[in-house]
């Protein structure tokens, strides 16, 4: 009894120390500074940001998923790749977005550059008639998102995407291969 009891204990020092060393060495958020590598290309989309652009707090995708308490019902802007429309999140009662009227749109995490992840802890939602004028968006291009967290339901940030700008095209070349 008490050898399990001692090996038990061991375990759980061991598991605490494993945790404690992965969490010592896991990667920081990884800044892309997208803005100093690339400059703003002109597309077919608006790309003026909202005149009312002082408002809104710049941030990481990351940090606003960590804590998304901290920007609830504020107004916050970020640069991120975008992944691919989505459904996820529409139609939830507690934050509720009409899947007749709204689609969401996911972005890839920025802390992985090995393979693609898209950060679905955070639901970010643009009116159906807004998406329509981003249908040429591809995964891979870099878009510059305005919008308001809110909801923190399931404690994720659920965005309502008030701008979107296509900062950079991920294939220049417009035209289609038949």
């Amino acid at each position: 009894m008490k050898n399990k009891i001692i090996m038990s204990v061991v375990a759980a020092i061991v598991l605490a120390g494993g945790l404690f060393a992965f969490a010592a060495n896991a990667p920081q958020s990884v800044n892309l500074n997208l803005a100093a590598k690339t400059p703003q290309t002109a597309v077919s989309q608006p790309s003026a940001p909202p005149a009312n652009a002082g408002e809104y707090i710049c941030v990481k995708p990351l940090d606003v998923v960590a804590n998304p308490d901290m920007y609830l019902n504020k107004k916050i802007k970020f640069r991120a790749v975008f992944d691919k429309f989505s459904t996820l999140g529409l139609d939830y009662k507690p934050a509720f977005r009409d899947s007749q009227k709204y689609i969401s749109f996911l972005i890839k995490r920025d802390d992985v550059t090995d393979h693609t992840i898209p950060l679905s802890e955070m639901k970010i939602f643009i009116l159906r008639t807004e998406a329509e004028k981003f249908i040429d968006l591809d995964s891979g291009d870099v878009i510059e998102v305005y919008g308001k967290e809110f909801s923190n339901a399931l404690t994720d940030p659920w965005i309502d995407a008030e701008k979107l700008i296509v900062v950079e095209k991920k294939n220049k070349d417009t035209k289609k291969k038949v």
